[in-house]
């Protein structure tokens, strides 16, 4: 951050609220697909293809219980909405194979890795929008303050920065999936899926916190440097 936001941070958001969010969200994406494909294949003879189609759902019932919970539809939720969108286009189009259907899943990160880049072309970057919405407490006095801090330019590129890193990991992730739906069973790539997209959004979600820390560190060393500065200057100057 610049010297001039070193002091500024925008309301944290309720850490009970962040947590049942975070439960709500492993539960719906990881527990829950597991649990349905091993089921559906496992206890009712259902085809590897259809168990996954099915287990998808939890995902969505995610997505539309944080619009409800939230009651609103902003940029974050749009963004939730387009790419569930393009997953139910991908999984319905084309072969119906179980690995087919992994390999889509695989595009939508890519998609998600090329959007994150190509919004660095737009006004704001992607990851101006994620932090709004997760650095925040969701009042209009919380997001104007957030909104304030793009004025300074270090704050532009610390959010730039922060698009790129996760415009790039996603892209590697979505590549790496891919290879792994070609070269494992599709019964070991349902366990180890979730895990790869959490291992990666985890790694991203540290990653941003540190890197955020050290540019806010960084900031306040800046405007400290300056305030003796311009202390030292008053005290040189004649009476």
């Amino acid at each position: 951050m610049s010297a001039d936001t070193a002091h500024q941070k925008p309301p944290a958001r309720s850490g009970a609220a962040f947590a049942l969010g975070w439960i709500l969200t492993i539960g719906l994406n990881v527990v829950a697909p597991i649990l349905t494909y091993n089921t559906l294949t496992g206890d009712h003879g259902w085809s590897e293809f259809s168990a996954l189609l099915v287990s998808g759902i939890w995902p969505v019932l995610d997505s539309a219980v944080n619009v409800a919970w939230r009651r609103k539809l902003d940029e974050f939720a749009i963004v939730t909405l387009v790419f569930l969108v393009i997953t139910a286009f991908v999984t319905l189009v084309g072969t119906h194979s179980a690995r087919t259907l992994l390999i889509k899943d695989s595009a939508v990160t890519g998609l998600f890795g090329l959007l994150c880049l190509a919004t660095l072309l737009a006004p704001r970057p992607l990851m101006f929008y994620f932090g709004r919405k997760f650095g925040t407490d969701g009042t209009k006095e919380g997001v104007a303050e957030f909104n304030g801090l793009w004025q300074y330019p270090d704050f532009r590129r610390v959010m730039r920065h922060m698009t790129a890193v996760w415009g790039v990991a996603y892209l590697v992730e979505a590549a790496l999936r891919v290879v792994l739906a070609f070269t494992l069973p599709t019964s070991t790539m349902v366990i180890l899926n979730p895990f790869l997209i959490y291992g990666f959004l985890g790694g991203l979600i540290l990653w941003t916190v540190r890197y955020s820390k050290r540019a806010q560190a960084e900031g306040e060393a800046r405007a400290a440097a300056l305030a003796g500065a311009a202390a030292a200057g008053d005290g040189a100057a004649p009476a």
